[in-house]
């Protein structure tokens, strides 16, 4: 494989290899054609009993966790290309999506090289870049507030033209966009988005993290398909309910997918991880259940904290923003309902201090449950 030019990736990646030393049983098995029962080559406990945690978490665990998993994921990623309308040669599964945005700065970003993002947004992507010596843009949201006369001009969203032009002005070598983004959960449209990654110069990639794509209001009908220098990173966590088992998957062109496994740790999926994704895309009516129940959830938290005055705005995921109008007033909010043992997000980002960030769960409905945020809305209607 020769040096692309432009180049998108480091440099030696496009030489042959490295080559995964160990591939796994799983694809050896595929490769001969048969079953190999006897396995006495991996040095696995494979005779470890499991009395205790076959007994306090059932056999089916204990059985999973005796052997390294597939390392291709070969059945759920079958699973996902049939789910998603794609071809499986488009999709790589890792540790969730975080593992999935590390691996693709370690595969795009050397140190000294800039990485664009936006001021506030979540913020795992800088903490990866700044780790590997990248130097972080951000840009700052494109924010407007509502008025007395226009309720609906209330945004805050991803500036996709600022993100461009930091993009083109200091060479970057990815951009990173979360949509439905968090903390704000807007969503850009699919159109808009395409729009942003064919304007990008040829040697910078778009990290596109869609970890809410599936409370998207159009997520039934949205469009899948690889985009050209592009990563698609979806998750388990959410939909799916698995964000302790670590588990998401990237939608890419297969060259891109070669250059990445080059540097991808081969075993960091584990066994019950690929088993229980596998188990739920078998099962979809399950997830999707969970989703229409958690954007019900949503809504009915919304009109509640509309109806007192509060200013949330548009949702297209699985938690509301709720900006307020200091960043001192939602920094004790924050504090004060913590003290109480209720749990928010408010943006350690300073310009995001004012943004407070509530999962939407049947729980946070519960009459009083809020209550320092109801007070704080009713502060701010009546100051």
């Amino acid at each position: 494989m020769t040096t692309a030019s432009p180049r998108r990736f480091l440099a030696h990646l496009y030489q042959d290899g490295p080559h995964n030393p160990f591939p796994g049983i799983k694809a050896l098995e595929r490769r001969l054609g048969h079953a190999l029962p006897y396995q006495y080559g991996s040095n696995e406990g494979l005779d470890m009993p499991h009395h205790t945690l076959g007994g306090a978490l059932g056999t089916a665990l204990a059985d999973l966790s005796r052997s390294y998993a597939d390392a291709d994921a070969w059945q759920l990623r079958q699973q996902l290309a049939e789910r998603l309308g794609v071809a499986y040669e488009n999709l790589l599964v890792d540790a969730g999506a975080d593992s999935l945005l590390a691996l693709v700065m370690r595969a795009t970003v050397c140190a000294g090289e800039c990485v664009i993002t936006s001021a506030g947004t979540y913020p795992t992507l800088a903490y990866f870049a700044r780790g590997l010596g990248a130097e972080v843009i951000e840009v700052p949201y494109d924010e407007s507030f509502a008025t007395a006369d226009d309720t609906s001009s209330s945004r805050l969203a991803p500036d996709l033209a600022a993100l461009l032009a930091a993009a083109r002005q200091h060479d970057a070598r990815v951009v990173y966009l979360a949509n439905p983004d968090n903390p704000s959960s807007h969503l850009h449209s699919d159109a808009d988005v395409r729009a942003l990654c064919d304007a990008l110069p040829e040697n910078c990639s778009l990290l596109l993290d869609e970890a809410y794509h599936d409370f998207r209001p159009d997520a039934a009908h949205a469009d899948h398909a690889p985009m050209a220098r592009t990563f698609r990173l979806r998750t388990f966590s959410k939909a799916y309910g698995l964000a302790g088992l670590r588990l998401g998957f990237m939608i890419a062109a297969p060259e891109d997918i070669a250059l990445l496994r080059k540097v991808r740790i081969h075993y960091a999926v584990s066994a019950p991880a690929l088993a229980a994704g596998e188990l739920l895309l078998s099962h979809p009516e399950e997830a999707a259940a969970h989703v229409v129940g958690v954007i019900d959830c949503r809504d009915r938290l919304a009109e509640h904290l509309r109806s007192l005055g509060a200013e949330v705005l548009p949702s297209a995921t699985n938690f509301l923003c709720v900006r307020l109008k200091s960043a001192e007033l939602a920094a004790q909010v924050q504090q004060q309902l913590m003290a109480q043992g209720v749990l928010i997000t408010r943006s350690p980002h300073p310009s995001l201090g004012h943004i407070l960030r509530i999962s939407t769960l049947e729980d946070s409905l519960v009459p009083g449950r809020l209550a320092r945020l109801e007070q704080a809305i009713a502060e701010e209607r009546h100051s």
